[in-house]
């Protein structure tokens, strides 16, 4: 079943809320995106940075399943949120 975007984006803030408590993983994330914490706390309710926790996140599976298992979500829901945001339309080369 498909997201819709405020539900998505309701994913997108629990995300973004445990990356910032994430003490290990926050520091890679600002660090590979350029954001410094003024731009971190001026993107949160903005989709397209929203978006880019989401890519983020599933760029690792530990963290994806580390993700999902803290917040009780299923695993699946966390790509489905990512094609409800801005941009998250898959490119079909078929």
């Amino acid at each position: 079943m498909a997201l819709s975007q405020d539900g998505a984006e309701r994913i997108a803030l629990t995300a973004i809320v445990w990356l910032a408590g994430n003490d290990e993983l926050l520091p890679v994330f600002m660090g590979s995106t350029g954001a410094d914490e003024s731009a971190f706390r001026d993107g949160v309710g903005n989709p397209d940075f929203q978006a880019s926790v989401l890519d983020f996140i599933m760029m690792d599976d530990a963290w994806v399943i580390a993700f999902c298992d803290n917040e009780g979500i299923a695993y699946d829901r966390l790509m489905q949120a990512r094609a409800a945001l801005p941009g998250g339309s898959q490119v079909h080369w078929t």
